[in-house]
């Protein structure tokens, strides 16, 4: 086995040990930053390929999602980012779903249809420099990021994207 499989394994066998629910999306535990900075310089393909950065962004609120096709939490997570993205339109709040793997296109593909994703914003970071910027200690880990691509906070692990207190963070910022 690969280092890198067996260190996925081991990840997830870690998760699964944990007392309790560990995959269930509880509460909204996001964590404001002290003060906002601004986001790294973050280069990904979009979904025909081409390569872009969040600078493309710039102007909208952004909940920038990074996941992996071998995480079980972000897959328990990514619908209710999908129903988040529904609620707004994307020229105003795009949900960048960002795959931090080096899953080809098809297997990226595969786990959208599978959770049943069809509203958000897809890119593949295939070099998996995104995590590494962001300073991603696990995944799912999500960054909202407001109109002046500045950081406003994060939160790491599986949370309800689409209940009340992810709602009225959007609509602060949007009102900003």
């Amino acid at each position: 086995m690969k280092n890198l499989d067996r260190r996925r394994l081991l990840s997830l066998l870690a998760l699964v040990a944990l007392p309790g629910p560990a995959f269930a999306a509880e509460g909204f535990d996001f964590k404001r930053s002290d003060e906002r900075t601004a986001v790294p310089e973050i280069k990904y393909l979009d979904q025909g390929g081409n390569e872009t950065d969040l600078a493309a962004l710039k102007g909208r609120v952004v909940v920038l999602n990074l996941w992996a096709t071998w995480c079980a939490p972000c897959r328990e997570e990514m619908p209710s980012l999908d129903r988040l993205q529904a609620m707004y339109p994307k020229d105003d709040v795009t949900v960048l779903a960002l795959s931090v793997d080096k899953a080809p296109p098809e297997r990226v593909q595969q786990f959208l249809d599978d959770v049943g994703v069809a509203h958000l914003e897809i890119g593949r970071d295939p070099t998996v420099k995104a995590a590494r910027l962001l300073n991603a200690p696990g995944l799912p880990a999500t960054l909202v990021i407001d109109r002046q691509g500045q950081e406003v906070g994060r939160l790491l692990g599986i949370a309800a994207w689409d209940g009340p207190e992810a709602l009225e963070l959007i609509d602060e910022l949007r009102a900003e």
